[in-house]
């Protein structure tokens, strides 16, 4: 029996493939682009474990604001302290894996190496979607057996679906006061996708939405000049509908530089009412549902589900760096090669001083309707 062949990569060489490999999904990924390893960012990562006696954990802590007066004048302080109030929530860990396997030598008709660089760069672009797809999920509140266009996964062999990692249970559906709709003359109102009277993202919709995260107390993530940032998530069609919003439009012609670099001429997005605004595919919506399975009373009309994102308001727990391992089949005439990534998310929920209810704890969703 041929012995495994890994005179090709050896363990420094291992670690530096993946090392590539992470490097490349990060680059991939749209999540990433807002993870941070403090308190300071959208999407928290925590790269530790936690030891306790129930073993090892990834632990993130929420810490909620003072909410006595304190005590006036000379009476007395000591034995009237106020406890501070800190959530410990545990983010469950599971690891997710994919392999390519050559066909053979006479088949590939290509090196090894051609092999390993094709790999590292599908693989690496599989993960980076992955963790993309999973984030919005849990952000949403959607569980993992759905896709993001509104369809059902199919349901494969046990170990292949999104809903067997251990922290799909930890997905949550949107708490009462984070969870909103945009009925546009009737402004914001608690969240439903069975109504008619749903509106299309508008620039309103922005700047009453930011007025209600502030009145909720929702931290935003620090910017240059201690400036306050939210980051709003949108689907390409909502994008659309918000840059032909007349409102929206008069603003970017009118605070905007006039000519070429103006927004309008270059497709960018600007950052208006300090939000940060971005597209993307994987925002939940309706595009692929069948009709009578979308939104509104009929369950016939198209909706998406807007992300009002400020700080920590999703957890990742990004443990260690993915594996690389190959293995040689058929008396080494097929290369096979595998990663797999040890991660983990969760929504962090804590009790509102504002709601005095357990609630989302750095974000809102929003539905609004989809190209009316």
């Amino acid at each position: 029996m041929a012995t495994t062949n890994f005179g090709g990569l050896n363990t420094n060489q291992l670690t530096a493939w993946s090392r590539d490999l992470w490097k490349a999904a990060r680059e991939h990924s749209f999540i990433m682009r807002f993870a941070g390893k403090g308190p300071n960012a959208v999407i928290q990562r925590v790269t530790e474990l936690t030891k306790s006696q129930k073993g090892t954990r990834a632990i993130i802590s929420l810490v909620t604001d003072l909410t006595g007066d304190g005590i006036m004048g000379d009476a007395q302080l000591e034995g009237n302290e106020e406890a501070i109030n800190a959530y410990d929530q545990e983010i469950t860990i599971d690891q997710m894996r994919n392999a390519n396997r050559m066909a053979g030598r006479v088949a590939d008709q290509k090196t090894i190496v051609n092999f390993r660089n094709t790999s590292k760069d599908v693989l690496g672009y599989w993960l980076a979607d992955r963790v993309d797809q999973l984030a919005f999920l849990t952000l949403t509140g959607v569980n993992y057996t759905e896709y993001l266009n509104g369809l059902s996964r199919p349901v494969l062999a046990a170990g292949k679906n999104f809903s067997d990692l251990d922290f799909a249970g930890a997905v949550t559906a949107p708490s009462a006061n984070r969870y909103l709709s945009w009925h546009g003359t009737s402004g914001l109102v608690a969240g439903s996708t069975n109504s008619d009277s749903l509106a299309t993202t508008s620039y309103e919709m922005l700047v009453r939405a930011k007025a209600y995260a502030k009145n909720k107390f929702i931290r935003g993530v620090k910017g240059p000049g201690n400036s306050e940032y939210y980051h709003v998530f949108m689907t390409p069609d909502g994008i659309a509908d918000l840059k032909l919003d007349a409102d929206f439009k008069n603003a970017v012609n009118n605070a905007q530089v006039r000519g070429g670099k103006n927004p309008v001429w270059t497709g960018a997005i600007p950052t208006v009412d300090g939000l940060m605004i971005h597209e993307h595919r994987h925002v939940y919506n309706t595009l692929g549902a069948a009709s009578g399975s979308k939104w509104g009373a009929t369950g016939t009309k198209d909706g998406q589900a807007v992300l009002f994102m400020g700080a920590q308001a999703l957890a990742m727990a990004d443990i260690g760096l993915p594996y690389w391992s190959e293995d040689e089949f058929d008396y080494d005439n097929q290369l096979g090669i595998s990663v797999g990534k040890m991660m983990g998310l969760l929504k962090p929920v804590f009790r509102s001083n504002v709601d005095g209810t357990d609630e989302d704890f750095g974000l809102i969703r929003i539905n609004t309707l989809l190209g009316a």
